[in-house]
């Protein structure tokens, strides 16, 4: 059973490729014979037939310009000769098969095709049947890596194995100094396919004559199963801390079952390690990553993060699933950024839960607890601990065409410092249990070119504190709303700019009527103001969550239009504007302030504006080279934009990509956002085959993002490098620089060599520059490689 549907890191010295194909160059391998009668077909390359005892009924085909012999005792075939059996093409200026001995002698010109991988030399001799034999300096070329390399001999042994003497490996061309830019070479190579094993001695990588790797004896796979061993080694560069070295151990546990070992030296902390255990059962799944480091030499203290994940079936048809993080200190984020992934990297959640679900209903038990990263100079108010959250939720049909949904939940919200007071902290958090129950009921109306549907829904909840609030410790609330939703989609054919484009228009229409209820701003365990977007325009309650529910007596109108080609369907142009209207002066809102009287709700002041912002959203890819997009919110009373994201892309090929992103919220941000790949020197590769000049060679690349505080006049992240293609290496050189405080920032340096068709030695960058630049574009595509050769996502 695979481990996963993602490729596994495994032994990863990429001989593999240097032998996988070369042993099976003259490999006669059982072939499962074929019911149809026989036809003899034209093919320079032949797919490899399953194995089995049925090859040794397969015949042997000659042809030649020259065929003479002595039956039963020798044929010879000379001019063009070509042998064929099962999968295995063979062609030479001249074969001799003897058929007493079952021997095949092939002299001239020797080549053998199959699978994509082309094999050649003088001279050849192989007993067929027992596959014993031997291949005289034969050169090879391997389809699915680019690359290829020499050997002096190779021995067949028996059909599961086989030595090469003398044997080398590289995607380089020779440079006309004696020799290809890189150069992986070895003594003997001893393969073993029934034990899926190579043995290399004394194998040294060259890059332009230099030795920068090697291993008196090397182990490695040569399939694509997995294999224990060691992996290429990783060097990284930070301002935390120092020249990190590490050299991963991959442990192939089972088939279903690996772990990933890792000592860690770093020149500034000392030692340390990581590990990673995964595993894959029918009825469950999950992995463990640690980092532990014990005793960081800059504070003096042991250090460690801990990350697990799990999920699996439980009896009765439910499931359960569990995540955690957690780190040793609160400054862990900012001096082992790539040991916390998480994309809040501050709060860091555990969170066990069991689910079961029936008939469109769920119901579910959970438990999470929250990790707060505080630091001194930016406080922050972490989520509450749910501690436990049983629910139930569902939908429900009925009738002629009715809609009842249904959650209820029962929490206890408790605060996630544990008890330990916040120096900083003005107020204290209430905690608690709490019941809510949020139902509806719709009828939709329409047919598919418009719905109007309207709906009934209430927001229940129930409070029991742990200590009191207001003078009280219980209260509860009931507050039902009632809104109407209509939705028009037309349609009509048009013609703009030359092309054929489908038009829509979609204009919506939703009426909201919630009634004033007193709440106390201070319950707000799970409540927060929703952003200012189209989604949020429509919602029914100004606030996510259960607890803050807005009175609300309001029509929001929009209308969206789309240009969708006629052909295919991609939408080339989208405008859309909204708007809100208030009937009257909305109570609940975000803007509150303590009263005087502690024991007091706070204050709200009213909104009392009638006509909310104007939303703004356009986006465009009518040229293949420009994509557009933007969104602006307009203040009718100040008369000016109060938040604003602007962006352009220009993409005129592969390789080239430029975007510029402009963020304003006014009051609080002004950003200038900048992304890049383009080369500076060289064609690209794809310049390079419509020219007919073969590779890309001496190509030089620069990338980046540079986000820029406008407001603050400082650069607060930043990602700069530059890529040189060889043909058949690739260098990396990237900084980037990841603020973690206003005056603080983590800078790291990432460089790396690629060989192409073998491996790639140092830091990784690539997901940097794919998570950081939109667009970005690997100079040479991921090829079908071993899993020997292949690491995480």
């Amino acid at each position: 059973m695979p481990i996963s549907s993602r490729p596994i890191r495994s032994c990863c010295w990429r001989l593999a490729p240097l032998v996988l194909a070369l042993a099976t160059a003259g490999l006669a391998r059982a072939q499962e014979a074929a019911e149809a009668p026989l036809q003899l077909r034209s093919a320079t390359e032949l797919k490899p037939l399953p194995r089995g005892e049925a090859n040794k009924a397969l015949p042997i085909i000659l042809r030649a310009r020259e065929l003479r012999g002595r039956p039963d005792i020798e044929t010879v075939a000379e001019g063009e000769a070509e042998f064929r059996r099962g999968g295995l093409v063979l062609s030479a200026d001249q074969l001799r098969y003897l058929h007493p001995d079952d021997l095949a002698v092939a002299r001239g010109n020797v080549r053998i095709s199959r699978d994509g991988n082309v094999y050649s030399g003088p001279e050849l001799q192989l007993h067929v049947q027992r596959f014993e034999g031997f291949f005289l300096q034969p050169s090879y070329h391997f389809g699915r890596t680019g690359a290829g390399g020499t050997a002096r001999r190779i021995d067949f042994i028996d059909e599961q194995r086989a030595v090469a003497t003398g044997a080398t490996y590289t995607s380089c061309p020779s440079d006309g100094s004696g020799g290809p830019a890189w150069l992986l070479s070895t003594d003997k190579v001893k393969m073993d396919f029934e034990a899926n094993e190579g043995i290399a001695e004394n194998a040294v990588l060259r890059f332009y004559g230099v030795p920068i790797l090697g291993a008196p004896v090397l182990s490695f796979p040569l399939t694509d199963e997995r294999k224990s061993g060691w992996l290429p080694p990783s060097i990284n560069i930070d301002s935390k801390s120092g020249l990190q070295f590490s050299i991963p151990w991959y442990w192939n546990i089972a088939p279903n079952r690996d772990a990933t070992l890792t000592p860690l030296l770093s020149a500034k902390r000392g030692a340390g390690a990581e590990a990673e255990f995964r595993y894959l059962e029918p009825s469950f799944q999950g992995a463990a990553q640690v980092h532990v480091l014990p005793n960081d030499q800059l504070t003096g203290r042991a250090r460690h993060a801990l990350n697990l994940s799990h999920e699996g079936a439980l009896p009765l048809g439910a499931s359960f699933t569990f995540n955690g993080l957690r780190v040793s200190d609160d400054a862990y984020w900012k001096d082992f950024p790539r040991a916390v992934p998480s994309i809040t990297p501050r709060l860091l959640l555990a969170d066990a839960a069991v689910r079961r679900d029936f008939d469109g209903w769920s119901s579910y038990a959970r438990v999470h607890r929250w990790q707060v990263l505080q630091d001194d100079s930016a406080r922050i108010e972490a989520p509450y601990d749910r501690s436990p959250q049983v629910g139930v939720r569902g939908t429900q049909r009925f009738g002629d065409g009715f809609e009842f949904a249904l959650e209820t939940e029962l929490n206890r919200f408790t605060d996630p410092a544990d008890g330990r007071a916040d120096p900083l902290a003005t107020t204290i958090r209430p905690t608690g249990v709490r019941w809510h129950a949020l139902g509806s009921l719709a009828r939709p109306f329409g047919t598919p070119g418009w719905t109007v549907t309207p709906r009934m829904a209430f927001n229940a909840a129930a409070y029991s504190l742990d200590e009191p609030l207001a003078g009280r410790r219980s209260s509860s609330r009931v507050i039902p709303t009632l809104s109407l939703d209509s939705h028009w989609q037309l349609e009509r054919d048009a013609s703009w700019l030359g092309r054929d484009v489908r038009q829509t228009l979609e204009p919506r229409l939703m009426y909201v009527n919630t009634p004033y209820r007193a709440q106390d701003a201070r319950l707000a365990f799970d409540a927060a103001q929703r952003d200012f977007n189209f989604e949020s325009l429509y919602a029914e309650n100004a606030f996510s969550g259960v607890d803050r529910v807005s009175d609300a007596h309001q029509l929001t109108a929009g209308v969206t239009t789309r240009f969708l080609d006629a052909a295919t369907g991609a939408e080339a142009l989208r405008l859309g504007v909204v708007q809100r209207y208030l009937f009257r002066d909305q109570r609940i809102t975000a803007d509150c302030t303590p009263s005087a009287d502690p024991l007091a709700a706070p204050d709200c002041t009213p909104l009392t504006q009638r006509f909310s912002d104007l939303l703004l959203l356009g986006s465009t890819n009518l040229s293949r080279r420009w994509t557009l997009d933007g969104s602006i919110q307009y203040s009718p009373d100040l008369k000016r934009t109060v938040r604003s994201i602007l962006g352009a892309r220009y993409s005129p090929g592969p390789y080239r990509t430029f975007g510029v992103t402009y963020r304003l919220a006014r009051g609080l941000s002004e950003q200038l956002e900048l992304g890049w790949q383009w080369p500076v020197y060289g064609r690209t590769p794809a310049e390079a085959a419509v020219a007919g000049g073969g590779e890309c060679k001496g190509s030089w690349y620069s990338v980046g993002r540079i986000n820029y505080s406008m407001r603050d006049s400082r650069i607060t992240d930043s990602v700069i490098g530059f890529e040189y293609d060889a043909g058949c290496w690739i260098g990396r050189v990237v900084a980037e620089r990841l603020s973690t405080g206003r005056s603080e920032a983590t800078t790291r340096l990432l460089l790396q060599l690629e060989l192409v068709g073998l491996s790639r030695l140092g830091s990784n960058p690539l997901q940097v520059l794919k998570d950081n630049i939109p667009g970005y574009k690997l100079l040479r595509e991921e090829r079908s490689m071993p899993a020997a050769t292949r690491t995480y996502d």
